[in-house]
């Protein structure tokens, strides 16, 4: 039996392959293909035949050479966390607007997964080791003690950043104003026991949907009532979950409205009321936070509050382009720390009049 033969290894073209088919020096190659300036003058005729060689053996220049020789990889990062069995609508609104963006500029983009910020931070300088120009941090949670490991040579962004990042630019949101105008909204529909699923404690954005609830029952006149406020994650099962215990532990009469920190908690609270024979809006209303893709793809469709989750990606694709020139030249960016979004209540089938 013969041996296999062992196949031919493709590889591309390089500049001395070129020089060695047109029967020039690789330096020749290079000054014509990159329309170099040189002190000798390269011949009409030598030209053409460098061009049909580069053409003939399909050569294509080393982009990470030209980028190497520019100080640009015309490559931007994105980090964030992946974790949970729910697909991350959140990041993909974001990264919509991040890639709509970087393919106008002309830019590429790398996704960098973390498990989650506490552990990983020490990452993040591996993933600025000259790949990328600049970094988007999509919803960090760092510590203080984090930030320190943040590489200082890389311009930066930040989306929801609950913490300030130093050198960098935060994009957020009104969150306490979209939810004040939610809660007031179910109270204007005459809902007046009203129960909060909030994010997980210590995140900044939680905090500030539930001050946003918070005084939205104040101003109203009606009583904050601690019960009726339950902190749980930020996918479907923590809403379920959360829910399910109010439930258990002897509220037998089902709230008027629930006041969802986000949309993923309100289709988790959708499926448990379904089970408890309570019909959404008929018996009670419901209201999420972000206007993902979960509010228009449950039933009914989730009143909510909109986050411009696509432009503040596209927009962060701007800032930090701007930032990574700025940082090319030696000078400073003039963006301010923060940029503040608005957002705006989204009303669907969720929420109905309360009945009686």
């Amino acid at each position: 039996m013969a041996p296999p033969q062992k196949r031919k290894t493709k590889r591309a073209a390089t500049l001395a392959d070129v020089g060695r088919a047109a029967g020039v020096s690789a330096m020749a190659v290079s000054a014509v293909m990159n329309n170099a300036q040189t002190s000798s003058r390269i011949a009409t005729a030598t030209r053409q035949r460098i061009l049909e060689a580069a053409q003939r053996l399909r050569y294509r220049p080393n982009a990470a050479a030209r980028a190497l020789a520019a100080r640009r990889m015309n490559t931007l990062g994105v980090a964030t966390v992946v974790e949970g069995q729910d697909l991350n609508q959140y990041f993909l609104e974001v990264f919509n607007g991040v890639m709509a963006t970087a393919a106008v500029r002309n830019q590429n983009v790398t996704v960098f997964t973390l498990h989650d910020w506490r552990n990983d931070v020490d990452r993040l300088p591996g993933f600025c080791d000259g790949r990328i120009d600049g970094l988007i941090l999509v919803g960090p949670t760092f510590t203080p003690e984090g930030l320190k490991v943040l590489p200082e040579h890389t311009p930066s962004v930040a989306l929801h950043s609950n913490i300030s990042l130093p050198n960098s630019v935060n994009l957020e949101t009104d969150e306490d104003h979209g939810a004040f105008e939610a809660v007031s909204h179910l109270i204007k529909q005459g809902h007046r026991r009203i129960l909060h699923i909030a994010g997980p404690s210590g995140l900044v954005g939680a905090e500030r949907r539930a001050r946003g609830y918070e005084r939205a029952l104040r101003e109203h006149n009606l009583p904050v009532d601690p019960s009726m406020k339950l902190t749980a994650g930020y996918s479907s099962q923590a809403g379920s979950a959360a829910l399910k215990e109010w439930f258990s532990t002897g509220h037998r009469k089902a709230p008027d409205a629930i006041f969802c920190a986000n949309d993923y908690l309100a289709s988790g609270c959708l499926e448990v009321l379904g089970h408890q024979g309570l019909r959404v809006p008929d018996d009670v209303s419901i209201v999420g936070f972000d206007d993902t893709l979960v509010a228009r793809a449950t039933l009914p469709q989730l009143t909510t509050v909109r986050q411009p989750l696509r432009e503040m990606g596209g927009r962060a694709v701007e800032i930090l382009l701007e930032q990574i020139d700025a940082h090319l030249a030696g000078s400073e960016h003039s963006h301010p720390h923060s940029i503040v979004f608005p957002t705006e209540l989204i009303q669907r089938a969720s929420v109905a009049h309360r009945r009686g």
